[in-house]
Parts: structure tokens; C-alpha cells; sequence
């Protein structure tokens, strides 16, 4: 029996995330409304990160579906389609211009999630809403409870929470594993004017140097700045070592890793603007996936996190949101029969691309690198 006090939502989202805003917009084009639930205490409450490549047949596709291409194209980063590749030494392996006719522009992750964000009503996330646990109800539905102590119960939950994701173990026993990359991150600010130097090897947008376990990613972001992944192959426990509230200490930890690399590269760590953010890179298996339960399901990082090494993190969050909202609203007496379609197209899809992500961190610091990056992009191999 479902406690008649308790409030009800035939679509319950936890995680207001690209995936999930993607997911509640296409409902709500097709006259369906969703509640999300997320845990941040405001939209505004912490930077979303950097740029991302949104590509033409996944997250472009899912925007196509949510009314939002076009809105979408208007805030593109002209240019951002840009890669150069370099070794260790600072030599130019490879280098493409972005010409305008690339299927994956760059945008801001912040100004895509504002997109669909501000296509939503007022309310649509409820904002400061930790779920703290699941239960399963009769007939398929769900009892969700808050950390604020509150309940509320819905006929479809949707895992829209990420990597660590709560609704996840409502389906599978599966955690992420340590991949045996770790990223640290660093920003280089008003980079034309204060860092000439490293803006000009990062170039207009992405570049990658990287040697044998190690490397640098750098793109220029909308806003002038550069955003850097300093990534080291290492022991899981690698960072632990670094003292991150000394940030010169932290810089020559770091850069321990790139002795012998050239003074350019270096100095995207070395000239860091603020303080350096640890990070290390989690995987689900390649492959992950469960048996069909009734009333719930999963989409993103929470049913498929994978390494950054294939760019489809996001992209695939924004289709799963989209074709599960196709889904629903194709069957909406029969939320098990568009939950069962949405699997059937979405496991082997991510299959597919943590299999891709898996191949492209082993190609980007293997022993002779950046040898497999230049013939992936030349296509000549890899």
C-alpha cells in the first residue's frame, strides 16, 4: 500500500544533471511533467566545468529532440573545433584548424545546462534534495526518501545521479574501479593577454601532448581562459601524496611527473592561476548492465560512467535523457514497455562507447606516444 500523506510524481529524476534536464524536457515537449531532485543547494552553487564537443549523432540528436538545436547552435564556441597534438618536446605531430564544417562544436557545459535548464518551469528541480535511500512499492512504484527527512513516492525513478550514483544499487551491485589514470586540473586566466605563451601552443582549441603514461590536455574556454588536465598513469593512491593546499608544492609534485618535457608545456601547470584540483578518472565495466526492474531505471554516468578518452560522457547523457523521454512518452499507460525499449537501444550503445573510451586512454599514453593519437587522427590506425 503507498501511504496516501505522502506526495506523488508519475516521473521522479534524481540528479539534475545534463542527462536528467535532457530527459524532463523532452517530457515535458510531449506534455509529460517530471520532478528532479537534486542535491546541489542551487543551480548557481558551483562552476559546471569546461568546454564540451557535442557531437551530431548523439548529443546534438537528443537537442534536436528537446527543441533545442537551434538555441543550441547560437552559443557554440567558433573555433573550439581546433586540434593540434604535440610530443613531449613541443614538436607539432599533428594540427587541424577548425574550418566550420566539424559535427562536434564546442560549447560552455555551463551555458548547455542553463539551455535546458531555462527551458524547464520554475520549480521543475527541487534544489537542496539529497535522496538518502529507495524502496520498492507495489506495482512497480517507488517510496524516495529525502535527507531532510521528507518521502515522496513515484511510478517511474530515474538514476540521473552520476558516478556514485544512489539509485543505481536499486539495479545492479556494480561500483566504478579506478581506471589508473589521475587528473590534475589547472586554469590559466585572460590567457591572450597574461599567458601568451601557453595559449598559443594550446592554439584555438583542444590540444594533447602526451608521452609514454603521461601528458597533458589542455582547451581554451569561451571565456579567454585555458583549462589544463595535467593526466600521470599511476597508483590510485598517487595523489594522496600531494599536499593540494600548498599550490606551488602541489605544481612541483606535479611536474615531477613531466621532467624533461618542454618549458611550454610545463607551464601550463607551472603558471596555474589558483589552485590545482586532484581528480581521479573511475570506470564502470564496459558493458555494464541489468535485468529489467519494474519502475526504475538509469541513464549517464550512473548506468555507464566511462573514461573522458572517447568525449561521450555527455553526449550520451543527453541521448539517454532524450530517448528515454521519447520512450515514455510513446508508451505512457506502459511505463515498462518504454523503460525495456530504452534499455534495449542504451546497453549496447554504451558498450560500445566505454569500449572506445577504454581504447583511447591505452592509445594516448602508450610507449610511443603520441604515435597512436597522430594515426588516429590522420587515419592511419590506432
Amino acid at each position: 500500500m503507498i501511504p496516501a500523506s505522502l506526495p506523488h510524481h508519475p516521473v521522479a529524476v534524481v540528479g539534475a544533471g545534463l542527462g536528467g534536464l535532457a530527459l524532463a524536457r523532452v517530457l515535458r515537449v510531449h506534455g509529460i511533467e517530471a520532478a528532479l531532485f537534486d542535491l546541489e543547494p542551487s543551480p548557481a552553487a558551483r562552476t559546471q566545468g569546461g568546454m564540451l564537443d557535442i557531437h551530431d549523432e548523439t548529443g546534438q540528436e537528443a537537442l534536436r529532440a528537446a527543441g533545442l538545436h537551434e538555441r543550441f547552435l547560437a552559443r557554440v564556441h567558433t573555433g573550439g573545433q581546433a586540434v593540434r597534438v604535440l610530443d613531449r618536446d613541443g614538436t607539432v605531430r599533428f594540427e587541424e584548424p577548425d574550418d566550420g564544417t566539424g559535427g562536434r562544436p564546442e560549447i560552455d557545459r555551463g551555458e548547455l545546462r542553463d539551455l535546458l535548464l531555462g527551458s524547464l518551469p520554475e520549480g521543475t528541480v527541487r534544489w537542496g534534495a539529497r535522496v538518502t535511500g529507495a524502496r520498492p512499492l507495489d506495482g512497480g512504484r517507488h517510496r524516495v526518501t529525502l535527507a531532510d527527512g521528507t518521502a515522496f513516492t513515484t511510478d517511474v525513478l530515474v538514476g540521473a545521479d552520476g558516478a556514485w550514483s544512489r539509485v543505481r544499487a536499486l539495479v545492479s551491485a556494480a561500483r566504478p574501479a579506478y581506471t589508473g589514470v589521475s587528473f590534475v586540473e589547472a586554469d590559466l586566466t585572460d590567457a591572450d593577454v597574461r599567458h601568451r605563451a601557453s595559449a598559443e601552443v594550446v592554439g584555438g582549441g583542444m590540444l594533447f601532448a602526451s608521452g609514454p603514461g603521461r601528458g597533458f590536455l589542455a582547451h581554451r574556454e569561451s571565456d579567454g581562459s585555458l583549462h589544463v588536465y595535467a593526466a600521470v598513469v599511476a597508483p590510485e593512491d598517487w595523489l594522496d601524496g600531494i599536499d593540494f593546499t600548498d599550490t606551488e608544492a602541489a605544481k612541483a609534485a606535479v611536474l615531477k611527473e613531466f621532467d624533461g618535457w618542454d618549458g611550454r608545456l610545463r607551464a601550463l601547470v607551472a603558471d596555474a592561476d589558483g589552485p590545482l584540483v586532484p581528480r581521479r578518472i573511475h570506470a564502470l565495466p564496459a558493458g555494464h548492465r541489468w535485468d529489467r526492474v519494474p519502475g526504475v531505471t538509469l541513464l549517464g554516468d550512473a548506468a555507464h560512467l566511462m573514461s573522458p578518452f572517447a568525449g561521450e560522457g555527455a553526449n550520451l547523457a543527453l541521448l539517454d535523457g532524450a530517448e528515454l523521454g521519447l520512450a515514455l512518452a510513446a508508451h505512457p499507460r506502459d511505463p515498462e514497455t518504454a523503460l525495456a525499449a530504452y534499455e534495449a537501444r542504451m546497453f549496447p550503445r554504451a558498450k560500445d562507447s566505454a569500449a572506445q573510451s577504454a581504447h583511447g586512454q591505452a592509445l594516448l599514453f602508450r610507449e610511443d606516444a603520441p604515435g597512436g593519437l597522430v594515426e588516429m587522427f590522420t587515419g592511419h590506425g590506432g
